[in-house]
């Protein structure tokens, strides 16, 4: 099963995000990249990989003792960037300035849970990001554009409640371009 944590946006900040992104996909360029989907959209905490099935519970319940430690978060997207040409993601602002910190400690919290089971370590340092769109490697695009259109974006604020675990599918048709389907399999309060 490949598996991550993450905290899902409400539907209230999907559909103002919603409405950016068709602003972003009419701009010169668009057609080039990759856009992740609405039902897509999540603020990855941790990415396991492949874990095997019989693990996985082990893993929940880390995962949502994790969650326990931890309080509720005020987040609101605002802005956006860009790793290179790889990806564009809308960036995130803080309703208290230590919640920054806060969301860190979650997601080391999140990374530790599956370590403990045999996850492997991140191969990079956690970025809080929602990704939207992701650049073609035979077919790099300037990202810069796209985010200088993202930086007056600024999402209703989110109040991350939960933290969920969640199994990516991979595409199986061979379509280019198909993307992953996501299955929400729990979640648990902040604090709980």
């Amino acid at each position: 099963m490949r598996l991550f944590a993450a905290l899902l946006p409400p539907p209230d900040v999907v559909t103002a995000l919603r409405r950016r992104v068709a602003e972003l996909t009419e701009l010169p360029g668009a057609e080039a990249l990759r856009w992740t989907r609405p039902p897509g959209w999540h603020l990855t905490l941790a990415f396991y990989g492949e874990i095997p099935e019989d693990v996985a519970p082990e893993l929940a319940l880390r995962l949502e003792r994790a969650a326990h430690r931890r309080a509720p978060l005020a987040l609101r997207l605002r802005g956006g960037g860009h790793f290179g040409d790889r990806a564009l993601w809308a960036d995130l602002a803080y309703g208290d300035p230590d919640h920054r910190t806060h969301l860190r400690r979650l997601a080391g919290s999140a990374a530790a849970a599956g370590r403990r089971v045999g996850a492997p370590e991140a191969e990079r340092p956690f970025h809080p990001h929602l990704t939207l769109a992701r650049g073609r490697p035979r077919r790099p695009t300037p990202l810069g554009p796209f985010v200088e259109a993202l930086a007056d974006f600024t999402a209703p604020p989110w109040p991350a409640e939960r933290v969920s675990l969640v199994r990516s599918h991979p595409p199986r048709s061979g379509v280019p371009g198909e993307q992953p389907h996501y299955e929400e399999l729990a979640s648990w309060p902040l604090g709980g």
